[in-house]
């Protein structure tokens, strides 16, 4: 059974950084495509980026393009998100999600695997 844990929310002030991780646990995800979204009150929830975990091939949303970087690390089973320069609409609940295969979906109801969320607020 596949388990995603976020953490490192906060709060910043615009300009800021923070570094989100997600622990996964109960497979091996040599074949999976891991992705961090994300969701402000009152919107659907967003793709922000990811990541291939056997190659470390990456996707970003445009919104967050030069801004954010998603990584990985095999032995700790655990994907980060670092996130710089943010921006007060980046304040949202940010989840970590997995899916099967390395097709580049960004689409929700491509991945099948979510964590419980940290949420992220920017302060102007």
């Amino acid at each position: 059974q596949v388990r995603l844990a976020e953490s490192g929310g906060g709060l910043v002030q615009a300009g800021g950084s923070l570094r989100l991780s997600c622990a996964a646990s109960g497979r091996t995800f040599s074949s999976y495509r891991m992705g961090w979204f994300r969701q402000a009150p009152g919107k659907e929830r967003e793709f922000v980026a990811s990541i291939l975990w056997s190659y470390g091939s990456t996707v970003y949303a445009d919104s967050v393009k030069g801004r954010f970087t998603v990584s990985r690390d095999n032995a700790k089973s655990t994907m980060y998100l670092q996130m710089n320069s943010l921006k007060p609409e980046d304040t949202a609940v940010y989840y970590c999600a997995a899916r099967v295969g390395g097709a580049a979906y960004t689409a929700v109801s491509t991945y099948a695997h979510w964590g419980q969320g940290t949420q992220v607020t920017v302060s102007s």
